[in-house]
């Protein structure tokens, strides 16, 4: 049963006082979106050579420990790995090759410029395990799309990154949160449009842009809680972006399924006109998650 405390911060998310929505209006433009890490232009001024130098990429990676030690444990993961744990910065390099590492590098860079905010962890594992197992996913679907790894990958390691550049300077964002996550008739960022007069698909589509990602993976972003797109006759956006946004959506329900969770009201919204956007149905639905707590099991 909901708290009192839980349901006191739900009603004031619903309604803010006129003083908390200027203010929250005025501080994310004074406050702006996050420069881009420093890291990332010197790894992918490298890695734009004709013959990048894999000793001096890895001697870049190697400056920060907790840096190359995720970068370790990504490509160790179930959904990169081949069966071989590796134990160095150049091995996990050729295991995730030159593309992925960058993008693998500006989600954790993600994750240091927001360390300072509280009870996060959950956060980013979750975000994280979608980019895995979306990646995984463009290897079963992505061919009709030309939908690689790393572009399925990329984007859903950074289809909520408006959300901590949102919690960081508002801590009544989360009660928001909240809120969003479940309502069953509106969008989600419907829900924060009203409450604040912003969202975290704008906002992160925003930091994406600055941060120099692929110009597919900012559309992505900025229309990933928008039901229209998957609308019959729809030019909002490329067909393969769609189906980008519907891998992302399919990979937060192959993770509800394995953790024994019933079903999110983003997937109650969205999950029918995913599916219909990648041609599956229910039995390879079901073959999908199958294949899946095999690979899951087999690592």
């Amino acid at each position: 049963m909901e708290s009192k405390a839980a349901g006191d911060a739900l009603r004031k998310a619903q309604v803010p006082s006129d003083d908390i929505e200027k203010r929250m209006k005025i501080e994310i433009r004074e406050i702006g979106i996050p420069p881009r890490p420093t890291i990332l232009s010197q790894i992918e001024q490298e890695t734009a050579k004709e013959e990048p130098d894999f000793i001096n990429l890895a001697k870049l990676l190697s400056q920060d420990v907790g840096l190359s030690a995720s970068l370790i444990k990504v490509a160790n993961s179930p959904y990169f790995s081949f069966g071989k744990k590796v134990p160095t910065v150049q091995e996990a390099m050729l295991v995730l090759g030159l593309k992925l590492v960058v993008q693998t590098v500006a989600g954790l860079a993600l994750q240091q410029v927001f360390k300072h905010l509280p009870n996060m962890e959950r956060f980013w594992d979750s975000s994280a395990t979608n980019a895995q197992i979306s990646g995984w996913l463009a290897r079963q679907l992505g061919k009709k799309w030309a939908i690689r790894l790393e572009d399925a990958y990329t984007f859903a390691l950074f289809r909520d990154c408006g959300i901590p550049v949102l919690l960081s300077p508002f801590p009544e964002y989360q009660a928001i949160l909240s809120q969003a996550n479940n309502e069953r008739e509106r969008s989600f960022t419907d829900v924060e449009d009203q409450a604040i007069g912003l969202n975290h698909a704008n906002v992160g589509a925003d930091l994406a842009e600055n941060w120099l990602l692929p110009e597919e993976t900012c559309l992505a972003i900025r229309h990933h809680h928008d039901a229209s797109i998957f609308a019959d006759g729809s030019a909002v956006i490329p067909e393969r972006t769609k189906a980008l946004i519907a891998i992302a959506h399919l990979a937060e329900y192959l993770m509800q399924q394995e953790a024994g969770r019933g079903q999110s009201c983003e997937w109650e919204k969205l999950g029918p006109a995913s599916l219909s956007c990648l041609d599956i149905g229910s039995d390879q639905l079901q073959t999908l998650c199958d294949e899946f707590h095999i690979s899951r099991q087999d690592n």
